[in-house]
């Protein structure tokens, strides 16, 4: 017998088939076992009569423990009442593996005790649909900038120096010298953009940032487009049509399984172009509005990010926040230098900023100044300082964190979900 996936399984009505997966979960009723098996694609409710298999595969399929991964062979059948609209009739039911007492039950668990358990919670109906538009918004993300012409540029993981901030790093030995896990691509992928005119990377970024919040992890994954001869309004409009597309995309591909989170689709459908854009101190007023007590000059948090995308049905592109709030790299406004060309893109629902970036330095000079001025070791960006030494050109780009934007469109309560194995500030295992 052929054996099919559960996601094919309506190519094969009226056929004789065979699966292979786990048993879900199961009931029975006199002569009829009905056997919930899983694969990975999906679920189907095998039903094992009593009349059409031998006694001992009937007595097997009784006292099958959750978990166990069998072998089922039987027809295709089309069921209007059944989830995929088919289920098998089995004449073949083989073991596997028995598994032993299956920790995670129906009843409630705590948090700690499923992240202790993450290599098993993957297995359930609710991670396999977050996890599987986490995959989606990635292909996504990479069809958006391989069919622009960008190109792919992996960047280090391992790198000399800080990016974002010298207080976020992890530190490890590189054979006798001090290296640090990247906290972001940019910096490389702005020499590849001076190389190839637009690339993107896309990797697993490090913040030793000790934050417990619920947009916080120690690991993520960014993807990180860089344009040559781009400035802030190009970058915006990028980031805009960007957002638009992935979430567009996700929206029609996955609607099941966002619907299986209870996903309210029209918030989805309502990201479409133009998103409203606001200045840097249009946002504090609006802040101001809501009630936060805050100063021109403060950085954005958490809170006073969720109360300006409270007031908006879609994200909003913030940009122009003063030069103090960003990294050495962001290119002073030259109508008022105490502004940077930059831009955060805030989703609603009050899930806060998913894109960060702006237009780069690109004068030696300012630049060196820069790094000097954020106490940064100049030894470790020569290489860097080299991009405003031989053609260098106004340049700029954005990192979108996956996960971020995952929460966003599954409406998570937590990042912790979006990711495999999440790490934290103290989660280290699985």
């Amino acid at each position: 017998m052929p054996w099919v996936y559960i996601n094919e399984i309506g190519q094969h009505e009226g056929q004789d088939v065979t699966l292979k997966g786990w048993l879900y979960n199961k009931r029975s009723s006199g002569k009829l076992h009905f056997l919930q098996v899983r694969d990975g694609t999906g679920i189907l409710q095998c039903v094992v009569f009593k009349s059409d298999v031998p006694p001992e595969q009937f007595d097997l399929a009784d006292h099958l423990s959750q978990e166990s991964s069998l072998i089922v062979t039987g027809t295709v059948r089309a069921d209007a009442r059944a989830p995929l609209g088919y289920e098998v009739s089995v004449k073949d039911l083989q073991l596997v593996h028995t598994a032993e007492s299956y920790p995670i039950t129906p009843k409630e668990h705590g948090v700690a005790f499923l992240l202790d358990h993450r290599h098993l919670w993957l297995r359930s109906s609710r991670q396999h649909a977050i996890l599987t538009v986490r995959s989606a918004v990635i292909r996504a993300c990479r069809d958006y900038f391989d069919g622009k012409g960008f190109t792919l540029l992996d960047a280090p993981i391992f790198t000399p120096a800080a990016c974002e901030g010298t207080t976020t790093l992890f530190a490890t030995d590189y054979f006798g010298e001090t290296a640090y896990l990247t906290q972001s691509g940019q910096l490389y992928a702005e020499a590849g953009a001076l190389a190839f005119g637009k690339v993107y990377c896309f990797g697993p970024t490090f913040r030793a940032e000790k934050s417990k919040t619920r947009r916080h992890l120690t690991e993520f994954w960014m993807i990180e487009p860089e344009v040559a001869f781009m400035d802030l309004a190009g970058d915006m409009d990028l980031a805009e049509d960007f957002v638009e597309y992935v979430v567009q995309r996700v929206r029609r591909e996955q609607r099941s399984h966002l619907e299986a989170l209870e996903r309210d689709m029209t918030v989805l459908e309502r990201v479409r172009k133009p998103f409203p854009r606001v200045t840097y101190s249009e946002a504090v007023e609006l802040v101001r509005q809501a009630g936060f007590l805050i100063q021109w000059g403060d950085d954005f948090g958490a809170d006073e990010e969720t109360a300006i995308s409270k007031q908006f049905d879609r994200p909003v592109l913030v940009h122009r926040y003063p030069t103090e709030c960003k990294a050495f790299y962001m290119k002073a406004d030259p109508e008022n230098p105490r502004l940077a060309l930059c831009v955060d893109v805030l989703a609603p629902e009050g899930y806060g900023e998913i894109i960060g970036g702006g237009q780069r330095e690109d004068d030696l000079e300012t630049l060196r100044a820069k790094i000097r001025a954020h106490n940064l070791p100049e030894e470790s960006f020569g290489w860097y300082l080299d991009l405003r030494r031989y053609g260098s050109v106004p340049h700029a780009g954005f990192g979108m964190g996956i996960e971020r934007v995952v929460a966003w469109i599954c409406n998570l309560p937590h990042v912790r979900e979006t990711v495999p194995f999440p790490r934290m500030l103290e989660r280290l295992r699985p």
